[in-house]
């Protein structure tokens, strides 16, 4: 299988996993934000991959129980007549919220600072925290429409997702999100920076996290997924303690949520898969967070190496 992403060709990989007992091949292919290629590499593909992930924008968001789909990627996915496209959105609401209530244990939610930049992208992970008491701050509107306000509870993101995702989901993914090589840039330094100072745990979509987060990040968890092992050392010097992804860990990287998606309904060998599907495919595979401790340390100093825990 494999993902047509919007973002950096950087980001690319080729690998061979195993998963639910299968040997499975999976593919990233970056268009640096051109949606026309990633059109054109889709209807390329067709017919001939047992399944599509669509990287760096997503079919649809889920809010309050109701689906927005995005008008670009919807665009993408109808390139596609014969092989299944996925986005992820289906694993974000089903493994993200397992994972949050299986770290309960560890990592005790209640009272948590969370800064988690988006939430309308991880409405599972989301609306889980909340449930067991995390004191979060959803940067919607701070990390994807450059708006000073942040949004403290889940009915505010709620008034808020109602309210502004008909409008959003309609205009180019490249207004709200960062694709091509704004993916691999950073503005740290920001006045974004104090949301991040004030939180003990930062969740959410990575490439939010590391193009607005400030350099120094000393001891805060950041609980994620999608990061190579770039980005592993680039949170390692920032003094990030303990990072946390939601998807398992492959030859150094951790598998973007429409790659683990894409791959599963290549295994299963149909899409629409539902929710109890789902569920019951994370359990039969085992999957479950992966966890990385460095330590300590301030930021730039000489890291040790990561211990590395769980899945992958």
């Amino acid at each position: 299988m494999v993902s047509v992403s919007i973002g950096s060709k950087a980001r690319n990989t080729s690998q061979q996993i195993e998963l639910l007992g299968k040997t499975v091949r999976i593919e990233r292919r970056g268009t640096d934000g051109d949606l026309k290629a990633a059109g054109q590499l889709i209807r390329d593909l067709d017919g001939k991959v047992d399944a599509i992930g669509l990287g760096g924008l997503d079919l649809f968001l889920v809010a309050a129980g109701k689906r927005f789909y995005l008008r670009d990627g919807l665009a993408l996915a109808r390139n596609a007549s014969v092989t299944p496209v996925v986005c992820g959105a289906a694993l974000k609401d089903t493994l993200e919220r397992m994972v949050v209530e299986a770290l309960d244990e560890t990592v005790k939610w209640q009272g948590k600072r969370v800064l988690m930049v988006a939430g309308v992208d991880r409405f599972g992970m989301a609306e889980t925290l909340a449930s067991y008491g995390a004191q979060v701050t959803y940067g919607d509107l701070i990390f994807a429409l450059g708006l000073p306000i942040p949004l403290r509870t889940l009915r505010q993101l709620h008034t808020v997702a109602r309210i502004l995702l008909p409008v959003i989901t309609k205009v180019p993914i490249s207004w709200i999100y960062p694709t091509g090589e704004k993916q691999t840039e950073s503005t740290s330094g920001t006045h974004r920076a104090r949301y991040f100072e004030e939180a003990e745990v930062i969740a959410g979509d990575f490439h939010f996290i590391r193009r607005y987060a400030p350099r120094d990040l000393s001891g805060k968890t950041v609980l994620t997924n999608t990061t190579t092992s770039e980005d592993v050392e680039d949170l390692r010097r920032r003094g990030v303690a303990q990072l946390i992804t939601t998807t398992p860990r492959f030859n150094g990287r951790s598998l973007a949520t429409n790659l683990l998606d894409a791959a599963l309904v290549a295994i299963k060998g149909r899409g629409g898969l539902s929710a109890h599907e789902y569920h019951d495919l994370i359990v039969e595979a085992g999957l479950g967070p992966d966890i990385m401790q460095f330590g300590t340390q301030q930021a730039g100093a000489a890291p040790s190496p990561p211990q590395q825990t769980g899945q992958g």
